[in-house]
């Protein structure tokens, strides 16, 4: 059985670092190694949405993901830090976000 995850992050509110952050996501621009971490780890789908300097993010997964193994694994994986890194100099942390929570949860409040 799928599941939907949906997370928020916000981008610095430069237009030049969000226009830099877009264009890393760029269709064909992802790394390699990033969208093989992704499929690797059970998400079957990902999307990202952009409204000014905010971020929307949905995950579908499969019944093999576990975002702990996700997260351990990625430690693990040079190229996937690297990346990581990289994109902390276009993102930053909601203001309510948890210490060292880059996307933060969303909770669903509606479905029709």
């Amino acid at each position: 059985m799928n599941h939907r995850y949906c997370f928020s992050c916000d981008l610095k509110d430069d237009p030049e670092l969000i226009a830099a952050y877009q264009e890393f996501h760029a269709a064909g621009n992802v790394w390699p190694e990033i969208t093989k971490s992704i499929t690797e780890s059970g998400i079957l789908d990902m999307q990202i949405y952009l409204t000014g300097n905010r971020m929307f993010m949905i995950m579908e997964v499969d019944e093999t993901f576990d975002s702990l193994r996700k997260t351990e694994t990625d430690a693990q994986n040079p190229r996937v830090q690297e990346w990581e890194n990289l994109m902390w100099k276009y993102q930053q942390a909601l203001p309510w976000a948890k210490l060292g929570e880059k996307w933060t949860p969303m909770d669903k409040i509606f479905q029709l």
